[in-house]
């Protein structure tokens, strides 16, 4: 049931895989505030929507969204924030789902995709990455 509550699509939009053209889109269609912060290997993109969700886009100075992070009180637009990534995402949960009993986190762990959500009523959290879009010397972990 969580897992179907998430893939239904809320008011925030990133397009992991795309490029920084899609920051200004995803600000439009959150009609959030934009706040960029920088480090010597990415920039931060951070949206907040007046419906509380906040998303972190993760672009490399290259200018490729590698990560997205978010938070509130529900998931934004999957097929959104995950791009051209949705369907492999989409594949890998209903594989999960026939194995899977009960509620609980959520990880997909493929070669080119890791989606990881997490949280209860009005309190989700969720990041999604590829791994092989990492800047060198940029570890997983500082997508939050």
């Amino acid at each position: 049931m969580a897992v179907a509550a998430a893939l239904l699509p809320c008011a925030a939009s990133a397009s992991l895989g795309g490029d920084l053209s899609s920051v200004q889109d995803d600000q439009m269609k959150m009609q959030g505030s934009l706040r960029m912060t920088s480090n010597n290997s990415y920039n931060i993109h951070e949206i907040t929507a007046s419906n509380g969700i906040v998303v972190r886009e993760f672009v490399s100075l290259s200018g490729n969204v590698f990560g997205v992070a978010w938070q509130g009180p529900s998931h934004p637009d999957l097929r959104q924030v995950l791009g051209s990534n949705y369907d492999t995402f989409t594949q890998a949960v209903k594989a999960q789902r026939a194995q899977r009993h009960g509620h609980g986190p959520l990880l997909i762990q493929q070669p080119g995709l890791v989606v990881q959500m997490s949280g209860h009523m009005r309190s989700l959290t969720g990041k999604a990455y590829l791994p092989q879009s990492l800047p060198a010397g940029v570890r997983p972990e500082v997508i939050q």
